[in-house]
């Protein structure tokens, strides 16, 4: 198993886009540590190609995921600038393969942060502000038949995402209380709250500066990160647009053409 040949063969499929075989299929014992493997050199062809690391994703926050895939913990995918769409602007529909979408907060970083040992504490202290975000997830992989290696090596099966322009300091909202409405053309189709994601969006985010750790890394100042979805992701089609509204915080709203 080289990493470096399945990255490139995942890069070129987001880039056709394509869909192609699943990794794990093609490569039988592939481990979740060969996947983070395999992530990181996909990034290196992104910044080869002159993008730049923004941030970072969290997934598989909710106990019903991480069931239904049989694992115990969530996973990451990494964000670049080319992944991210300015407030009113269009999601190019053909430039996807299976896009789902997703309503989460996003957290912006003003300390660094790096484990092991992060608390939420340490998450509240670090973070400038908290923004209501849309994250745009696809997957490269046929028909989303993917197990946990898969959609890490796939980049934590991301594809692009939307900041809110209402900036929320972020010892101003309690965030396991806050409330998430997902509408799609208009028509409620999902609702959930904050403590869905790991008890405390902050939690997430606390796991995620202990796993880089394991990667000898952390979470620098300035860094953007996806906390994890509130709520099951919905198909998007051209034409279709959602609203995703936080109780306090504002909304953020993306269409697809």
């Amino acid at each position: 198993m080289d990493p470096k040949t399945i990255a490139i063969e995942l890069h070129e499929a987001l880039k056709a886009p394509r869909q192609i075989e699943a990794p794990t299929k093609s490569n039988p014992g592939l481990s979740l540590a060969d996947a983070y493997a395999i992530q990181m050199e996909g990034l290196k062809l992104r910044q080869s190609e002159g993008q730049t690391l923004i941030g970072l994703k969290i997934g598989l926050t909710s106990q019903a995921m991480q069931n239904l895939l049989g694992v115990k913990e969530p996973d990451f995918g990494q964000l670049t600038d080319r992944m991210l769409l300015l407030e009113g602007e269009a999601c190019k529909r053909d430039q996807l393969l299976q896009p789902k979408v997703e309503g989460e907060l996003a957290f912006c970083l003003n300390k660094n942060i790096k484990g092991p040992g992060v608390t939420v504490a340490d998450v509240f202290n670090a973070t400038a502000f908290v923004s209501p975000v849309i994250e745009i997830v696809d997957s490269r992989v046929k028909d989303w038949k993917i197990t946990l290696a898969d959609t890490v090596a796939d980049n934590g099966s991301s594809a692009m995402f939307m900041l809110g322009g209402r900036m929320t300091p972020i010892h101003e909202i309690d965030m396991r209380l806050v409330g998430m409405t997902l509408e799609k053309n208009g028509r409620l189709v999902n609702s959930g709250c904050g403590a869905e994601v790991l008890g405390n969006p902050a939690a997430a985010v606390a796991w995620l500066a202990n796993k880089m750790a394991e990667f000898g890394t952390g979470l620098p100042s300035g860094m953007i990160v996806l906390s994890g979805a509130f709520t099951a992701a919905q198909n998007a089609e051209v034409g279709d647009s959602f609203t995703a509204s936080f109780t306090g915080m504002g909304s953020v709203t993306v269409s697809f053409s």
